[in-house]
């Protein structure tokens, strides 16, 4: 999915290289929509942001590395306007996703030695973590105009993951099998040990999305949107990691206006 939204992102710029010059008179659907306060969209934009708990527990110690990643998204929007006020419903095909690495103290873990085992415990040491995930979203959003050139937003969003992922290695440390006071297993030297938690994603993500948006040209806009997920990324049934993970992320681009 992650070529498809790539592929689409780069019609939507070759798109706006050609019509942003106003010189391609609107068509008839577009003068009959126009006139019944109607008006659409097309955005492009990349996320920056990361899956986090919140606030930070005591098992992570110490963010030593942070990589937003790229993380495109494309949308398409529907806009009813009544007066300043509008009501937006759109279709968003996008990625979230980050790298990041962290030293943490009785993390619980469970990961494949570099013999093929597996174990399971509370890990003391440095984890690298990469999360990419895709998703099918539907933002509905109140729209109010400040002035001519100047828009916010707010609302709701809903989002069907299409891909998930995350996984990553742990390094430099220790794992104390079971529980913290159990025979404990070191990692030293350069070992490592992978993990991938993909399957115990939840597919299903909600929350809150607040925007603004500033008009540069007649068709053309520039825009900031942040979305914050109110649902855990796994499955309730998932007890290796001990406290709850929300994607919090930014999405800034830009958006055609037809």
């Amino acid at each position: 999915m992650k070529k498809v939204i790539f592929i689409i992102s780069m019609v939507f710029v070759s798109f706006v290289s050609v019509f942003a010059n106003d010189e391609f008179p609107p068509s008839k659907g577009l003068q009959w929509s126009s006139i019944r306060g109607l008006e659409y969209r097309l955005k492009a934009g990349f996320n920056i942001g990361g899956t986090s708990p919140l606030p930070l527990p005591e098992e992570i110690r110490e963010i030593k590395g942070y990589d937003p990643t790229m993380q495109i998204a494309v949308e398409a929007d529907v806009v009813k306007w009544f007066n300043k006020w509008g009501l937006l419903v759109g279709l968003r095909l996008e990625n979230k996703g980050m790298k990041t690495d962290a030293r943490v103290k009785n993390y619980g873990m469970k990961m494949t030695s570099t013999d093929g085992s597996v174990i399971e415990g509370n890990w003391t040491g440095n984890v690298n973590t990469q999360v990419d995930n895709s998703y099918l979203t539907v933002p509905v959003l109140a729209l109010y105009k400040i002035s001519k050139r100047w828009e916010v937003s707010a609302g709701a969003f809903f989002s069907y993951q299409t891909k998930g992922s995350f996984h990553g290695y742990v390094y430099d440390g220790y794992l104390r099998e079971g529980d913290p006071t159990g025979e404990k297993v070191v990692f030293e030297d350069g070992a490592q040990a992978t993990y991938d938690f993909s399957s115990e994603l939840y597919s299903f993500q909600c929350g809150p999305q607040v925007g603004v948006q500033w008009k540069a040209y007649k068709h053309l806009s520039i825009y900031a949107d942040l979305t914050w997920g109110m649902v855990p990324i796994f499955k309730s049934s998932f007890e290796t990691i001990k406290f709850d993970m929300f994607p919090i992320y930014a999405n800034i681009g830009f958006a055609y206006i037809f």
